[in-house]
């Protein structure tokens, strides 16, 4: 298997945390189901191969994703394909920071994944083939920043209203209240709430379980002893046990429980298929 990821220089580094590829991934299931993580990606299939989601229960193929697909932050986890056999380019976006890329609402694009000439102009099937086309890995990394530095440069500014409500709720997720952020960045909590919902693509109480969710999972896969659920609900800010298990339900599919017979490295994949 191979599997690089490159983190591009300033001003992109700001907006995106790194490109991945790999290929060569076999796996021995064929189906995950990836759970809510406040990041956005544009995805690239470089063999031609189509790549398919699943209905969440049934596990029927329910849309067909081929080429480059945008796929918008998502409150809902979403059932898809292992990456087995398949050669793929990935774009991931710093959380709250795909805006520029885009210039349209992102709560238009949530829980949506849509064909990325939709969304970015078919300039982006041009970008998918240059990737194709770069014997090296390195080279394909290369190209892909200087495409979208390109493109991209004169909307390369960050809002600092926006950045600052999304860096505090990453960093304290089980302390905050969306109050308290108003406040601070001076914006009534109405308009805090329409300027958030199109930036970051949710709103920021939607944000904010979310992240409370990833700082559940993040404790689950660093936790060196046996884990209290209670000790974790207070710690990541649910007012009580029976919150948290209904909140990590709805994210994951899964009780806390029944995620830890079901848990690998990759926290935020479970192989169901």
């Amino acid at each position: 298997m191979v599997f690089e990821i490159y983190t591009p220089a300033f001003p992109l580094s700001q907006f995106i945390d790194n490109f991945i590829y790999y290929s060569g991934y076999n796996p021995v299931h064929s189906i995950d189901r990836f759970l809510p993580d406040g990041h956005i990606n544009i995805v690239m299939e470089l063999s031609d191969l189509p790549q398919y989601i699943y209905d969440n229960e049934t596990l029927k193929e329910i849309q067909a994703c081929r080429h480059v697909w945008f796929s918008g932050i998502r409150n809902n986890y979403i059932t898809i394909p292992s990456g087995k056999e398949s050669q793929m380019f990935i774009i991931n976006f710093h959380r709250g920071k795909a805006y520029p890329f885009v210039q349209m609402p992102l709560n238009e694009l949530t829980d949506y994944v849509v064909d990325g000439d939709l969304v970015l102009s078919h300039e982006i099937m041009d970008l998918r083939a240059m990737i194709q086309d770069a014997p090296l890995i390195l080279q394909k990394f290369q190209k892909a920043e200087k495409f979208l530095l390109k493109k991209f440069a004169s909307r390369l500014i960050v809002n600092p209203f926006i950045d600052y409500a999304v860096n505090k709720i990453i960093q304290s997720p089980n302390q905050l209240s969306i109050e308290q952020i108003a406040t601070k960045v001076g914006y009534s909590q109405k308009h805090l709430i329409q300027l958030f919902k199109e930036n970051v693509g949710v709103p920021p109480k939607g944000f904010l379980k979310i992240m409370r969710f990833q700082k559940v999972i993040h404790d689950i896969g660093t936790s060196i002893k046996t884990l209290d659920w209670k000790d974790i609900a207070f710690e990541s800010g649910y007012y009580d046990q029976a919150h948290f298990i209904n909140d990590f339900k709805a994210f994951s599919g899964f009780t806390p429980n029944q995620f830890l017979t079901k848990q690998s490295e990759h926290l935020n994949y479970i192989a169901i298929g």
